[in-house]
């Protein structure tokens, strides 16, 4: 069941009361929620509500809290992405899927072989978070990731303890070969970087090697971008938390 995102301030003792106008709206009107239904919250302290609606009025609805705790869904690692913007549809599939997969931040990369201009990333920000929020009520996780504003491979590379490429190019080892030589800590931040369809370029190759950044493969099979986001992340939240 989707849960649905609220304020302390909406709750009182043992009641949940829904003034918002657009999430009225979206459960009494478009899901057509009635008294006795189950309904799940989340507020910004991470606190899981399970309720019932118990009144229904013209411009809000109450609900009684049964059960009430510190939600445990998120990835208990310090994980972001940055990755080369995609064409719109790919580019949504892969913000979800980030979403979905517990990462703290995506940060829309601009590359050699990007597919999307600068001036079109730059005014797509405001929408990719509320396509990541959208994504957070869907799979129940109780924070919300950080869309952060365009960046470049040179900017981002600096911010991070640890900075992982996956490209197939020039990448000799797995990421779990990677983890057996080295000891990585989950608690400082990873940042896993994901190139266009095309491909770094090799400007952006010599960086890397510069940076002295390791290049992982996810294998033989050749991915789309957006895949390859999912493998990727996939790849290093097992490595880190299993390997």
């Amino acid at each position: 069941m989707p849960h649905f995102l609220i304020k302390t301030d909406d709750v009182t003792d043992n009641t949940v009361k829904i003034t918002d106008k657009e999430l009225y709206k979206h459960i009494i009107k478009v899901m057509r929620s009635k008294i006795g239904e189950k309904i799940l919250f989340l507020d910004e302290n991470e606190i899981q509500y399970e309720t019932v609606i118990e009144n229904i009025d013209t411009a809000f609805f109450t609900c009684t809290i049964k059960n009430k705790y510190k939600s445990q869904r998120k990835l208990p690692v310090n994980l972001y992405v940055a990755q080369s913007v995609l064409n719109s549809d790919a580019q949504i599939s892969a913000i979800q899927k980030a979403t979905e997969l517990g990462v703290k931040g995506i940060i829309p990369l601009y590359t050699d072989n990007c597919a999307v201009k600068e001036t079109v990333i730059k005014n797509k920000i405001e929408k990719w978070q509320k396509i990541a929020v959208e994504s957070v009520k869907q799979c129940e996780r109780c924070d919300i990731p950080k869309v952060y504003e365009m960046s470049y491979i040179k900017e981002i590379i600096k911010k991070f303890d640890y900075v992982i490429v996956f490209a197939e190019k020039y990448a000799d080892k797995t990421f779990c070969e990677y983890v057996k030589e080295h000891n990585i800590d989950k608690t400082k931040s990873i940042l896993v970087i994901i190139g266009p369809e095309g491909g770094f370029s090799e400007k952006e190759f010599d960086l890397f090697k510069q940076k002295n950044i390791p290049m992982i493969t996810l294998g033989n099979l050749i991915y789309r971008a957006d895949t390859a986001l999912t493998a990727a992340l996939t790849s290093v939240i097992n490595g880190v938390m299993y390997g």
